[in-house]
């Protein structure tokens, strides 16, 4: 069997928005860093990027921000893929892996208000408009406060920033990972409770997918963090117990706790409707085993 070609410079094929970037720079640096060799940006427009009007509703589907990048790992014009872990297909396309998650960032959801107009979702006013086109951030906030009107919004971090300022929506949810990233964390009004407001299914980390068997899986998966795989892990499976996709209303947080893997999961048929929780712990080294415990209490 012929031994994989070695790779020169680790080309990391990532989209091209600013937190895209931001997020193949911190890969770039794990990976120089582990002594993985010098790498370069290959910067790839998906299908999601290129059609910024379309509403998240009209994307059925899957691989929307990550088929082009798993294309360019398969002919060759990248030797590694990053991805927000939550943007991953349930099911990677055929010879590729996942060979690391870099460690997790803050999970959370932030409740982002203009200055001055609140500390929390008790000071928005009746019928506040209230940006995201998340299934599951909408039956989070309507669960809480069921007079908000939901409004759908896609755009990167800083075009929702500016659409709040400029008056089209009264607040927005955005994942705090992203803008910490950006280096607008203190636009966070207030970090939500993740055991309350259940973030989603590997919200905060990022994945580095390669072709199976290359050189590059070697190299990438030296900064691979263990805790953050595992619960990544756990949170993708129960995503997959119960039905996959991005427009599931589910929250899932798994995280290590005193030698144990608890996992903290929120559902909602739709928003709007009633929101179950569940919380299991279990044995980190079996997490699917523990996503089909959370899963059948959930169905239950």
């Amino acid at each position: 069997m012929n031994a994989p070609p070695h790779v020169a410079a680790l080309r990391l094929a990532t989209r091209g928005s600013a937190l895209a970037l931001a997020q193949a720079s911190l890969a770039a640096a794990a990976l120089e860093g582990a002594g993985a060799g010098r790498t370069t940006t290959v910067v790839i427009r998906t299908a999601g990027d290129r059609q910024p009007d379309i509403t998240a509703e009209a994307m059925t589907g899957q691989g929307w921000f990550t088929s082009e990048l798993e294309a360019a790992l398969l002919d060759g014009r990248a030797d590694c893929a990053v991805h927000s872990a939550k943007d991953l297909p349930s099911e990677l396309a055929a010879g590729l892996v996942v060979a690391a998650h870099l460690e997790r960032a803050d999970p959370r959801d932030a409740l982002v208000l203009r200055a001055g107009e609140g500390s929390g979702l008790a000071d928005l006013a009746a019928a506040a408009r209230v940006g995201t086109s998340s299934p599951r951030r909408a039956a989070g906030l309507l669960a809480e406060r069921p007079d908000l009107r939901v409004v759908s919004m896609r755009g990167n971090v800083d075009t929702r920033l500016r659409k709040l300022d400029e008056g089209e929506v009264d607040a927005l949810v955005v994942a705090c990972a992203g803008l910490d990233r950006l280096g607008r964390g203190l636009r966070a009004t207030v970090r939500l409770d993740p055991r309350s407001f259940v973030p989603a299914p590997a919200q905060g980390a990022l994945a580095l997918e390669v072709r199976q068997g290359s050189e590059a899986e070697r190299l990438v998966a030296r900064v691979d963090h263990r805790p953050t795989t595992i619960a990544v892990h756990a949170e993708r499976a129960l995503l997959e117990r119960l039905g996959g996709g991005c427009r599931l209303a589910l929250g899932a947080w798994a995280r290590l706790e005193m030698d144990m893997l608890v996992l903290s999961a929120a559902f909602a048929d739709e928003p709007g409707s009633a929101v179950r929780f569940a919380e299991v712990a279990g044995d980190p080294c079996d997490p699917l085993a523990l996503a089909g415990r959370v899963a059948a209490e959930l169905a239950g």
